[in-house]
C-alpha cells in the first residue's frame, strides 16, 4: 500500500475559499478507480506553521499512485489547486 499525502497553503484563506477546495479535492472520490482511499482534512490551529488543508490518499502500488496522477479527473482538480495554492509539500510512503 502506497500513502500519498499533500499540505497545502491557500493564496485566500478565507474560510469560504478552504471549504471549497476541500470540496473540489473530495470530488475525486468514485473518479478514479485506483485511489482506495480519500481524506481532506482542514487545519484547525491556524498558526503560523500550518497548512490550511491536507490530503490523504491510498494506493495499492506506486504504479496506481502514477496512474493517479495522470488520470485526466485528477488533471483538471490539480489545475484548479495549482490556481489557488500557494505552496504544497508531499510526503509518499509505504505503508500497511
Amino acid at each position: 500500500m502506497i500513502t500519498h499525502i499533500v499540505l497545502f497553503k491557500l493564496l485566500d484563506r478565507s474560510q469560504r475559499n478552504i471549504e471549497k477546495t476541500r470540496n473540489v479535492l473530495l470530488s475525486m472520490e468514485g473518479k478514479v478507480p485506483q485511489l482506495r482511499h480519500l481524506e481532506v482534512g482542514v487545519d484547525v490551529t491556524n498558526s503560523e506553521r500550518s497548512y490550511d488543508i491536507a490530503l490523504v490518499t491510498e494506493f495499492d502500488s506506486i504504479g496506481d499512485l502514477h496512474t493517479y496522477q495522470n488520470h485526466p479527473f485528477h488533471i483538471e482538480v490539480a489545475k484548479y489547486i495549482n490556481s489557488v495554492k500557494e505552496s504544497s509539500v508531499a510526503v509518499d510512503y509505504e505503508s500497511g
